[in-house]
């Protein structure tokens, strides 16, 4: 365990450059005490580390070390293989690039992590996009992604879903994301951050200018945000519903998991149905997911849904029935 520490000190200062001991207790989550003691055991084994005091201070490796050391174990060593996808490399420009990477990887590795790395590789397939779902052209993704990485200002005309349906717009990219097979763009617009989807630019270039990112933001921590706004922002009533023993089996795959998460609470009447309350978008949206339960859910509340269900019924009825 402390052989393993002791190299991940090495790599976070070979990575990183200067940092405090206190930055790498937290790093290592270990005590401050501790780090002391590992940098004494690394002085003693001869790697070339010194420190400086005061605010600005920290420790550093000497200008121009690089240990050969990984300090990969069997299972890091395999899961690397699985972290480049292919597809979304490729549609990113650097297929060549993650194989090349992965090739130079294994050639680096011990032979019995490399067997093991080869037969990852080789066992698993990471297949991003959705059922049902063809993979979406966005012929500006490569455009989009170098102004992300080169953060320079990107001019996009965007296609909307309300009107004006085509508007241009000059962004400060701030990432990328791919969800369910699809991109979209993370960008600073004129006064708040907003997320573009990539396969709606109709047109995009590179202006010349530069930008600086906006202090402490984390693209990851943003999205996860961002979708739990979204949804606090779709579902805005809620239903009740009665489901039969069928139905509440069978009710978590005919819907999203914010929904079939709610009706985990539920109640158990006399006769053995569930009754749950859950939340929807709107009247029209409940309609579809109640109908495609059939006899097996059943409408309480509210009562406009409940009318939508049996009008809906109504109108099949007519068509169906003699």
């Amino acid at each position: 365990m402390r052989a393993s520490r002791l190299v991940s000190l090495l790599l976070l200062l070979q990575t990183k450059g200067r940092m405090t001991a206190h930055a790498l207790a937290g790093e290592l989550e270990v005590s401050v005490r501790t780090i002391y003691r590992d940098v004494e055991s690394l002085h003693a084994a001869g790697v070339p580390l010194y420190g400086d005091a005061g605010p600005s201070g920290g420790y550093q490796l000497l200008d121009g070390y690089r240990t050969r050391l990984t300090g990969l174990t069997e299972q890091e060593a395999e899961s690397l293989f699985l972290a480049g996808l292919p597809g979304p490399a490729a549609d990113l420009g650097l297929g060549d690039a993650v194989s090349a990477a992965q090739l130079k990887l294994m050639a680096a590795l011990p032979s019995p992590l490399r067997d093991r790395a080869s037969r990852m590789a080789t066992r698993f397939h990471l297949d991003a996009p959705a059922w049902y779902y063809d993979p979406e052209r966005s012929p500006f993704l490569e455009v989009v992604a170098d102004a992300v990485w080169r953060e320079r200002l990107l001019e996009v005309t965007y296609r909307r879903w309300r009107a004006p349906e085509e508007v241009t717009r000059v962004l400060r990219p701030l990432g990328l994301v791919l969800k369910a097979g699809r991109w979209y763009l993370v960008a600073l617009g004129s006064s708040r951050i907003s997320t573009y989807r990539v396969s709606q630019i109709q047109s995009a270039a590179v202006l010349p200018e530069s930008f600086a990112r906006p202090e402490g933001f984390d693209l990851a921590e943003h999205w996860a945000a961002s979708l739990e706004d979204f949804q606090a922002r779709q579902y805005t009533g809620s239903a009740v519903l009665r489901l039969s023993p069928a139905g509440w089996e069978a009710f978590s795959s005919h819907v999203l998991p914010v929904v079939a998460r709610a009706a985990e609470e539920s109640v158990v009447d006399d006769d053995g149905h569930f009754r749950v309350t859950v939340p929807i978008e709107s009247i029209g949206h409940a309609c579809g997911m109640v109908l495609r339960m059939g006899g097996e859910v059943e409408v309480l509340e509210p009562a406009e849904l409940r009318e939508r269900v049996a009008d809906s019924v109504r109108r099949l009825a007519s068509i169906y029935l003699p």
